[in-house]
C-alpha cells in the first residue's frame, strides 16, 4: 500500500469514528503509509470535510451518533463517486454489509480488525483508484485518436465529411454510414462516438455479417440461462453492453426480416428483453449503423423494411472510395509504413519512386483496407531501407511491355538478386525453425522479427 499519487504527492485519507482511540490508531497507520490524514467524529462533520477535501479513501464507522455511516455514505456518493469508502462496524450483520456494498461502499470490515487486513484493503482501494485513473487517461487518448480532425486526408470531400461528423456527433441522432468496403466506416462511427457527449461510455461494435443468423438475436439482446440449447448462463447482448454509449452495427443490410422487426421495436420504444427473458431493459444508447449495400434498392425489392430504413436514415454519411481521393494515397501509405515498420522493428525510410508509382496507379477496389494490407506485405518482404516494387503484392506491379523490355542479362547474372537473397533467407529461417524445435514464437524471437513477419516468410517460402 502507498499513500502517494503518481506525482509523488501524498493522497488524502479521511477517518470517521466516534471513538477517539480508533481515530488516533488509524491516523498513525495511514500516516506511516504516506497518507495525509484528516479525522471526523460524526457523520455530519465527515460529509462536510469530504466535500472540502475530496479524499482518496474514507474509513468510516457505520454506527455513530446523529448521521449514521450508511447515511453519510449516501451523502458522500452524491458529492463525488470517485473516492473509495470502506465502512467499519462491530456488528457482523450480513444484511448491513450487503446494503453498504449496494449503496456504493468499496468494502466492509468487521471490528476488531487486523491491521494487516486493513492495510491490504486500503491498498486495494488505492490500486483500483490508480487503475481507474489509467483507464480514464487511455480513454482520453483513445478519444483524441479517433477525433475526425485527426483523420489523415488532403481531399476536400473528406475534409467536408470530417466537419459533418463533428456536427452530427453533438446530437443523439441515429446515423447511417454508407460506403464501399474498406473505406473506413467503422472509423467514422468511432469518431462520432468519441466526439459525442457519450465519449466516456462504451463504444461497442458488431459485424452483423460475421454472426450466424440463428445467433444474431442473442448477440443483439443477450439471453437468459436455458433460453436455448447451449445457453448455460445469462449473457449480456451488445445493446446491454453499450448502455450509455454507442452501438455500431456494421453490415446492417444482412439482418433477417424477423430481426429487422425487433430492431425497429427497440428504436421505437427504446427498450428490449433478453432472449428467453421477460425483464424489460432500457436502450439508453446511440445507434450508428453501416452498410456497403444499397438499402434503398433493398427496400424497393422488399428485402429491407421501409419503416426501419426511415428510422435508421435520420442522418446519412457517405465515405469516399480511395480511387476518388488519390491525393490521400501518398499520405496513407506513409502512415501505414511508419506503423508496420515500427511493429516489425525495421528501419525503412520510405518508398522508391517506382514503388510509389505502383501505389498511385492502382485502382484500390479494396480501398484503404487494401492499401494497409499492401503496405504491411511490403514491409514484411522488404530487405532494404526503401520499399521497392518487388516488395509489393504481385497484383500491384504492372507487367513490363515486351517492346520496352530490357535486353536479357548475361548468363552469369541471369538470376535476379532478390531471388538469390530469398534463397539465403529461406535457408536461415528453416535452420532457425529447426533449432527451436518448430516453435514459431521462439523462432521469431531468435531471428529478431515479429511473429507476423515470420508467418509471412514461412508462407512465402513454403516452409512447414
Amino acid at each position: 500500500m502507498t499513500g502517494m499519487n503518481d506525482t509523488g504527492h501524498p493522497l488524502q485519507a479521511l477517518v470517521v469514528d466516534d471513538d477517539q482511540a480508533i481515530r488516533q490508531m488509524l491516523s498513525a497507520v495511514l500516516g506511516k503509509e504516506g497518507f495525509q490524514v484528516a479525522t471526523a467524529s460524526d457523520g455530519l462533520s465527515a460529509v462536510e470535510m469530504f466535500r472540502a477535501e475530496r479524499p482518496a479513501v474514507v474509513l468510516m464507522d457505520i454506527r455513530m451518533p446523529g448521521l449514521s455511516g450508511l447515511a453519510a455514505l449516501s451523502a458522500m456518493r452524491r458529492i463525488d463517486r470517485a473516492p473509495s469508502i470502506i465502512l467499519m462496524t462491530a456488528y457482523a450483520a450480513v444484511e448491513t454489509a450487503v446494503q453498504a456494498i449496494k449503496d456504493g461502499a468499496f468494502d466492509y470490515i468487521i471490528k476488531p480488525f487486523d491491521i494487516a487486513e486493513l492495510r491490504l484493503l486500503v491498498g486495494r482501494a488505492i490500486q483500483m483508484r490508480h487503475m481507474r485513473d489509467d483507464i480514464a487517461a487511455l480513454q482520453r487518448e483513445l478519444s483524441q485518436s479517433y477525433r475526425s480532425d485527426r483523420l489523415l486526408t488532403a481531399n476536400p470531400r473528406m475534409l467536408e465529411l470530417c466537419q459533418t461528423i463533428s456536427k452530427v456527433a453533438k446530437s443523439n441522432a441515429t446515423v447511417l454510414v454508407a460506403g464501399e468496403s474498406g473505406t473506413g466506416k467503422e472509423l467514422v462511427a468511432a469518431a462520432i462516438h468519441y466526439e459525442s457527449p457519450r465519449h466516456a461510455a462504451p463504444f461497442v461494435r458488431l459485424n452483423c455479417a460475421a454472426v450466424p443468423e440463428g445467433l444474431l438475436e442473442s448477440e443483439f439482446f443477450g439471453h437468459e440461462k436455458g433460453a436455448f440449447t447451449g445457453a448455460a448462463a445469462r449473457r449480456r447482448g451488445r445493446f446491454e453492453q453499450a448502455q450509455g454509449g454507442t452501438l455500431f452495427l456494421d453490415e446492417i443490410g444482412d439482418i433477417s426480416p424477423s430481426l429487422q422487426v425487433k430492431l425497429l421495436r427497440v428504436l421505437q420504444e427504446r427498450e428490449f428483453e433478453r432472449v428467453g427473458g421477460s425483464e424489460v431493459l432500457k436502450a439508453d444508447l446511440r445507434l450508428v449503423v453501416a452498410t456497403n449495400r444499397n438499402l434503398e434498392e433493398m427496400v424497393r425489392l422488399g428485402s429491407f423494411r421501409q419503416d426501419l430504413y426511415f428510422r435508421l436514415n435520420v442522418v446519412t454519411l457517405r465515405t469516399i472510395p480511395l480511387r476518388e481521393r488519390p491525393e490521400d494515397i501518398r499520405l496513407l501509405a506513409g502512415q501505414f509504413l511508419q506503423r508496420y515498420a515500427a511493429e516489425n522493428r525495421l528501419a525503412i525510410e520510405g518508398y522508391d519512386d517506382a514503388a510509389m508509382d505502383c501505389l498511385l496507379r492502382h485502382a484500390w477496389p479494396g480501398n484503404v483496407r487494401e492499401l494497409g494490407n499492401a503496405v504491411e506485405h511490403a514491409v514484411v518482404m522488404s530487405t532494404g531501407r526503401l520499399i521497392v516494387p518487388e516488395d509489393l503484392p504481385a497484383h500491384l506491379t504492372r507487367p513490363v511491355d515486351s517492346a520496352d523490355a530490357p535486353p536479357p542479362l548475361p548468363a552469369a547474372a541471369a538470376r535476379p538478386l532478390r531471388e538469390m537473397v530469398g534463397e539465403y533467407e529461406a535457408k536461415v529461417i528453416a535452420e532457425a525453425l529447426a533449432r527451436n524445435g518448430g516453435n514459431r514464437a521462439r523462432t521469431a524471437q531468435d531471428l529478431r522479427i515479429s511473429r507476423r513477419s515470420l508467418l509471412y516468410k514461412l508462407q512465402e517460402y513454403g516452409i512447414g
